[in-house]
């Protein structure tokens, strides 16, 4: 049981979270102050430093904390399928649907983590690299489950195709909303769908 002070704790960081996201997006990193954080969260400077040591350090939380919500919506995705009954396949798309949503959700964190992860020498590289791996790596399991299983052939590269995937549903996503905003999540997702089954080329 979590007791009122780490509850409290965890709805201001969230609101942190939430309020450097949208800056950052806006004005990007170095441009954005903490004292801007604090304002556009509603809380006191001190509170920014009592909860992070600096700036670098609630981006590189921030990231931490998005990615790991977007890996507990595809494993989440990819548990429900298989308590459905439904093959390694279905469980990808499943997730592809999954990041899809968490895409529409948080759409200004998605700018920025996509923004972040092409940048070099920036001193949260290693997390987020730790951080993408890990989101990754659900995508990965269901592959090589589909293999082991004989659904998928065993002639594919599993941590390309995982990336693959991931970068699509990203890339994917952030056109719809900037480009295509007009479009459903369904039919986005059964355009990615079509991909993942290999029925673009019309076989």
């Amino acid at each position: 049981m979590e007791s009122s002070g780490t509850t409290r704790r965890q709805a201001t960081r969230q609101k942190l979270y939430e309020a450097a996201v949208t800056l950052i997006a806006e004005k990007g990193f170095s441009a954005t102050t903490v004292d801007e954080i604090a304002e556009r969260a509603g809380v006191a400077k001190g509170t920014v430093y009592y909860n992070f040591k600096s700036k670098t350090e609630l981006f590189e939380e921030l990231l931490r904390h998005g990615v790991g919500l977007l890996t507990a919506s595809l494993r989440a995705a990819a548990e429900e399928s298989e308590e459905r009954g439904g093959t390694r396949v279905e469980a990808l798309d499943a997730m592809i649907r999954a990041g899809l949503a968490f895409i529409d959700r948080y759409p200004a964190f998605t700018q920025l983590y996509v923004a972040e992860l092409w940048r070099t020498n920036r001193a949260w590289q290693s997390t987020l690299l730790v951080v993408r791996q890990e989101a990754v790596a659900v995508v990965e399991d269901v592959l090589r489950e589909a293999v082991d299983s004989g659904e998928l052939s065993d002639e594919i590269d599993i941590p390309l195709t995982a990336a693959a995937l991931v970068g699509m549903v990203l890339v994917a996503a952030l056109d719809w909303q900037a480009f295509q905003p007009e479009r459903s999540i369904d039919e986005v997702h059964s355009a990615l769908s079509l991909l993942l089954h290999g029925r673009v080329s019309g076989h």
